[in-house]
């Protein structure tokens, strides 16, 4: 049988997707359900636990196919976003919704139970999150569910920012979370994959499958004093983006946070760490 990478691949030696019958061994397949994401952000953890490692997040309004339910509430399935695999809470999900018209543009926006900033907020979704809007009432884009949504965090779901490096910028001073991808916390590869989305385009969610398909290739000897606006820089399990020739924004674990710092000072340190830069791409 062919190998397949388990992070995009629904199957395990007791389960598998119907689809990969054939291709690969299990010893059951079955056909998945559509669900939706309901919560502000949905963990996607690599085992049914909720102290599993956290291995990405899906955010409200996404599709998640779904291929079992166990009993202790934990559903096994695929973002249809960018065909990660993994554990996700139960109730973190529900029945597929009228279809998003609109993404959220603020790095976190408010969902209210009613047209007045002063009534509790019910949750808050975080940039790149979809919702149905139904109608405007005041300054408040209303959802299908009833939530009342500050006009000015949304955009239509075709409208995308132009400047990555611009929305990546954004985030500086969040916290550094392995895994995450929202303002409470994201990673460096999180971090690449929101900014990009919200320029229209659809990366992969780790380090080593953004080096092998994102942009083209540029010779690492010759990084400083080359580099330009959006060029990604790749370490081991690592990587950071380019503002200019000399400073890079990345989220990062010395940091603990999103940080801009001179590109000549990451690398030297990293170095020190014991690890050179493997690759640069041109976004």
């Amino acid at each position: 049988m062919t190998p397949f990478d388990p992070r995009l691949t629904l199957a395990r030696p007791e389960l598998a997707a119907r689809h990969l019958q054939g291709k690969i061994e299990a010893a059951r397949f079955v056909d998945g359900e559509r669900y939706q994401v309901l919560d502000a952000q949905a963990p996607v953890r690599g085992a049914p636990a909720s102290d599993a490692p956290l291995q990405t997040e899906a955010l409200m309004g996404e599709s998640v196919t779904v291929y079992e339910v166990t009993e202790e509430g934990f559903a096994w399935g695929q973002l249809d976003s960018d065909g990660y695999v993994g554990w996700l809470t139960a109730n973190s999900l529900g029945p597929p919704g009228p279809p998003p018209t609109h993404r959220v543009s603020a790095l976190r926006t408010l969902i209210f139970a009613g047209p007045s900033i002063k009534l509790p907020p019910v949750a808050a979704p975080s940039l790149g999150a979809r919702l149905a809007i139904v109608r405007e009432q005041d300054r408040f884009a209303v959802t299908a569910a009833g939530g009342f949504v500050p006009v000015n965090h949304l955009v239509p779901l075709q409208s995308f920012e132009s400047d990555f490096v611009a929305v990546a910028e954004r985030f500086r001073g969040a916290p550094y979370l392995w895994g995450g991808k929202t303002s409470l916390g994201l990673d460096c590869s999180g971090l690449v994959q929101v900014s990009l989305q919200a320029c229209g385009l659809a990366p992969p969610r780790d380090t080593d499958l953004q080096q092998q398909l994102l942009g083209t290739a540029i010779e690492p000897g010759t990084v400083l004093g080359n580099l330009r606006r959006g060029d990604l820089l790749f370490w081991p399990g690592h990587v950071a983006i380019a503002r200019d020739r000399g400073t890079l924004v990345h989220a990062n674990a010395f940091h603990m946070m999103v940080e801009i710092e001179p590109a000549a000072e990451a690398i030297a340190r990293i170095r020190a760490g014991g690890s050179e830069i493997t690759s640069v791409r041109r976004v």
